[in-house]
């Protein structure tokens, strides 16, 4: 497959086809900003006015959107991009959505004789930037190994999860975990700064203690402390703290359905709610700092 359609080009679908591009595919995009579109443009892209536009000559179609209601709309219904498609096209859907919407999707797909798999990333705009990312695949065992060969030239770790709608689940489960410890670590530094200590000599003595974990180490989100991660910029881009919440909502229909209790997964969502309630929505997800440092999380 050399002939890529990719649908969604945001702080992560962008990094993703632009490093499709650097490893030689073909790739027609689409997004509905214009800006991502003429960016595209300057480098090399075919640029298309649709969605549907991308289609010509496909091989493979890949999406990267912000949630289910946005994914099916672009693949169901009488305009749907499924029923465009030869069967030969292998759809991949890189979207966090609801387990359930993409085993929608996939049974359509498979309906009209097309094979699509789940892939959730893992890894945040560094990762999509420098082609790292984890890639979490629900699917059939196949069409995995048929699509390898563009995961790699966008990530470096490749799991298969299972059957369509698996590669969801675990990234809810793995992005709970991230809120969680994002909570846990804004929590214990803004403690020790309000206790008088230094929030970088805080973060050694951590990360060399039993309390070291992924936000402390890779995305510190205390000002300061950390070069090239959102906190240096006063939170811009990166993942924001309304998609966060959105993925807390799914861990949340997720133990709903499934009666698994998600008392921490709670606890991250309620902080997240109110951390959104503001200008947090918007900002990065390690801004939830913030609300601690203005006393906002009592």
């Amino acid at each position: 497959m050399r002939k890529i359609a990719f649908i969604g080009l945001g702080n992560m679908g962008g990094p993703m086809a632009a490093n499709l591009l650097k490893a030689g595919f073909e790739v027609a995009v689409y997004d509905l900003q214009p800006a991502a579109r003429e960016r595209f443009c300057e480098l090399g892209a075919k640029v298309a006015d649709t969605a549907a536009g991308t289609l010509h000559n496909a091989e493979c179609v890949i999406s990267m959107l912000p949630s289910s209601p946005h994914v099916e709309a672009l693949y169901l219904g009488p305009d749907g991009l499924l029923g465009k498609l030869d069967p030969k096209v292998l759809v991949i859907d890189c979207s966090t959505i609801a387990p359930q919407s993409a085993r929608k999707v996939a049974a359509e797909a498979a309906s009209r004789g097309l094979t699509m798999i789940d892939a959730p990333v893992s890894g945040g705009t560094a990762g999509a930037a420098q082609g790292t990312l984890t890639f979490i695949v629900g699917g059939p065992s196949n069409a995995l190994e048929k699509a390898r060969p563009l995961f790699e030239a966008m990530g470096k770790n490749i799991f298969h999860a299972g059957d369509a709608g698996s590669g969801q689940v675990a990234k809810i489960c793995n992005n709970m975990l991230l809120a969680i410890h994002m909570a846990g670590t804004s929590e214990a530094l803004n403690l020790g700064v309000a206790n008088g200590l230094d929030p970088k000599v805080l973060s050694e003595i951590m990360l060399k203690s039993s309390g070291r974990n992924w936000s402390l180490e890779i995305y510190n989100p205390w000002p300061g402390v950390m070069e090239n991660v959102p906190s240096s910029r006063a939170y811009a881009g990166g993942f924001a703290s309304k998609l966060m919440l959105k993925d807390l909502g799914l861990a949340q229909e997720a133990s709903q359905s499934s009666g698994a209790m998600i008392p921490m997964g709670q606890k991250a969502l309620d902080l997240y709610a109110r951390h959104c309630e503001g200008e947090g929505a918007s900002l990065d997800f390690s801004s939830l700092v913030a609300s601690f440092r203005e006393g906002l999380l009592k």
